[in-house]
């Protein structure tokens, strides 16, 4: 009697062991956002708050941020009282070293421009407007540990700057998201980035970022979102050529055709070129070059007309990894502080400026 109740004893305890580990989908980590990925605009509408409500509301907000305006370019507020709410304290200025990693900026791609140079070569740019950036939140190493880890060596060695693109009435958005740039003293802003920068590239939150963070003939990265396009075939999607249209071709005009798999080895290849969803994809061009800088509305002329993205799309731009192309000389670090004054348009030596004089006249000294 007591042999048999030990013998069930155990397979109980077997049992229920082996219920345990069939239940391993439980102890997978969960999905853990960064602080600022929080609920951006609220679900209350304005249908029953009466037009003199409205007015009131809009004249608390210009009270406090000002009236708006256009700031180089784009539509904001004046910002009146920003020195005012500003309550981090400066951080020290550290020397520019060949392997530091400075943060990038928030762009809108407006559209493509030719530029020609002075030996008559003709190049197609890219006009990038930067659209009032601000940094508005730094993460040291020792506190900054991501949910999803980037694909990069050493982590543990660089901060997170969280910084702000394009600014927003702050009625239509929640107290939580507009609680992120309470201590940076800026407007809460439409778009966020996150960009991983060395301890000595920290900026204080609350500067602005400018286009002349970079100079002409620097090699920057620019990483966008392709244009969607949706389901397409492969004559559109990879390029194919196609059948001839008649001479016994029967609805096989467009069509991939034979993709082999036969014999022992009867399957699809991975990465066989076929049919399927096309852009919408985040693709990164590298090593592309400024030829001019518009310092007046924030308008970087970046090498290549193929730069990912849609026209009025935003896109990010940092400094390029490519070893080759990489700073010589030390630039604006970790940022340029101050607007640059008498140079409103910044152009590279070898490029052509259609503004200067290229032909000019002398009248004849008479005898």
């Amino acid at each position: 009697m007591l042999h048999s109740l030990i013998r069930d004893f155990l397979k109980l305890r077997l049992c229920t062991t082996l219920q345990v580990r069939e239940k391993g989908h439980l102890s997978r980590p969960h999905l853990r956002n960064p602080s600022w990925f929080l609920r951006k605009e609220r679900k209350m509408r304005d249908n029953l708050i009466t037009s003199e409500n409205k007015s009131f509301v809009q004249e608390i907000v210009h009270d406090v941020y000002g009236q708006p305006s256009i700031i180089k370019g784009v539509q904001s507020y004046s910002q009146k009282c920003q020195t005012q709410l500003v309550k981090t304290e400066d951080l020290e200025v550290q020397p520019w070293t060949p392997y530091a990693r400075r943060t990038g900026l928030i762009a809108r791609k407006i559209g493509q421009y030719p530029l020609w140079l002075k030996n008559g070569e003709k190049i197609r740019t890219t006009l990038l407007h930067v659209v009032e950036n601000y940094a508005i939140k730094y993460t040291p190493p020792e506190e900054y540990k991501p949910a999803h880890r980037p694909k990069m060596a050493e982590l543990n060695k660089y901060g997170c700057l969280l910084v702000g693109a394009e600014s927003c009435d702050p009625s239509i958005l929640t107290k939580e998201y507009c609680n992120l740039f309470k201590n940076s003293g800026v407007m809460p802003k439409r778009h966020l980035a996150r960009f991983i920068i060395s301890p000595s590239a920290a900026i204080t939150p609350g500067t602005p970022l400018n286009a002349n963070h970079f100079r002409v003939g620097d090699y920057v990265d620019v990483r966008g979102k392709t244009v969607d396009h949706g389901f397409q075939g492969v004559v559109k999607r990879h390029g194919f050529k196609g059948m001839p249209a008649s001479h016994g071709v029967t609805k096989t005009h467009r069509r991939p055709g034979n993709i082999g798999g036969g014999g022992e080895k009867g399957r699809v290849w991975p990465g066989t070129k076929l049919p399927g969803h096309m852009g919408n994809r985040w693709r990164k061009a590298k090593g592309l070059r400024i030829w001019r800088i518009n310092n007046k509305y924030n308008v970087l002329w970046v090498q290549g007309s193929a730069i990912p993205g849609s026209t009025n799309g935003l896109v990010y731009i940092y400094d390029t990894i490519l070893p080759l192309r990489r700073h010589k000389i030390p630039p604006p670090f970790p940022t340029a502080l101050n607007d640059p004054e008498g140079c409103e348009d910044v152009w590279f030596e070898d490029v052509h400026n259609f503004k200067s004089e290229t032909i000019t006249f002398k009248p004849e000294e008479q005898n």
